[in-house]
């Protein structure tokens, strides 16, 4: 066998062009120095007139998190997938013979990035850049939350209740090891969904109920382009309606509908709308113990037709990104499921731009 040389890795990664390299597509449409200004600031880096290694390039850090969320990859199988892919070093700037940033680095970073609240300034940093190149918010908006799974908690009954009040379980508080390891955010609440049929053809009588623990992804997309505008993170028990008051309306959409599903059907909810210049195409509810009326039903099916453009987006996040919350607490959640929504707008973007170039 010969030695590999330098044309023999160019022409190896000519071919993975050719293959449709997702991650070569990403360096040619997003403009990743963007970020560097919001990085900086929230990394703070000393200027190295002390001494010591200086640190990875942040911008080279930013990309890691998001072949990281791209691949749903843990930091330990982030650093050995860039070490073995070429494609991952092309995308990062990285020869064969430099120093690649290991898992602890890795995680470093984003908890560097995670307490300095970096995630909000990262994501308004890439929309006021989609903004810039033409894909303002338009058409009205689409709000809809999905749940997001995090590690299960076992804890008593007792450690339950002391969590829901917002105390720490008093035999937790000697033990920081366990401390450490236990999710005070995340919490169970009930999946439902729609009962499939027996082997004998019959359709059971009521849906299924499934036990879900961790978080809960609440977003606003814009109805023309679908991308994600406004967002938030909250346990898995929070209500969604309630949501719709907390910021997740943007009042740039050069359209004022607001399509949603029955969960946010409520007078509070009506009433906001109303004085902030919105116009409610909120599902109605079916009235207790009655048929729904013929004339609400129409409107819900036409209704549907428009809000079911963000099950998309929930199912790209799922079956593309497979979002999973693999850490502790809300805090590190939220920047998970805000990497997430920066990746699915960044897709959203090579899409878009693919079909404006096609002939």
């Amino acid at each position: 066998m010969k030695q590999p040389g330098f044309f023999d890795v160019e022409e190896r990664l000519s071919r993975l062009s050719g293959l449709g390299d997702q991650l070569e597509a990403f360096s040619r449409t997003v403009d990743f120095e963007a970020f560097r200004p919001d990085l900086d600031k929230a990394l703070a880096y000393s200027d190295g007139s002390k001494g010591g290694r200086p640190p990875f390039d942040p911008v080279l850090m930013f990309k890691i998190l998001v072949i990281q969320t791209l691949n749903n990859l843990s930091d330990e199988r982030t650093e050995y997938l860039i070490n073995d892919r070429l494609s991952f070093m092309r995308f990062l700037g990285l020869g064969l013979s430099d120093r690649v940033p290991d898992a602890k680095t890795v995680w470093l970073f984003q908890k560097r990035l995670t307490q300095a609240g970096a995630i909000d300034g990262l994501f308004n940093r890439f929309d006021a850049t989609l903004r810039n190149a033409g894909y303002l918010p338009m058409s009205g908006q689409i709000l809809d939350a999905t749940l997001v799974a995090a590690p299960k908690q076992r804890n008593t009954n007792a450690e339950k209740a002391d969590l829901r009040a917002g105390r720490i379980p008093e035999d937790w508080q000697d033990k920081p090891a366990k401390l450490s390891h236990k999710d005070r955010h995340a919490r169970w609440t009930l999946k439902f969904t729609k009962a499939k049929r027996q082997d004998d053809g019959t359709m059971p009588s009521s849906d299924l109920a499934i036990p879900f623990f961790g978080y809960k992804s609440h977003v606003s997309i814009d109805r023309k382009y679908r991308f994600i505008r406004k967002w938030k993170t909250t346990h898995a028990a929070a209500s969604d309606g309630a949501r719709l008051r907390e910021g997740l309306l943007d009042k740039t959409n050069t359209a004022s509908s607001v399509w949603a599903d029955t969960a946010y059907r409520s007078k509070a909810n009506e009433d906001f709308m109303e004085k902030q210049g919105f116009v409610s195409k909120v599902h109605r509810k079916k009235p207790h113990l009655k048929p729904m009326p013929r004339h609400i039903q129409k409107s819900n099916a036409g209704k549907s037709v428009i809000r079911s453009r963000v099950e998309h987006v929930f199912a790209d996040q799922k079956s593309q990104t497979g979002l999973f919350v693999r850490t502790v607490g809300i805090s590190r959640a939220t920047m998970r499921i805000g990497l997430a929504n920066i990746v699915y707008n960044m897709r959203r973007l090579l899409f878009l731009e693919r079909l404006n170039a096609s002939p």
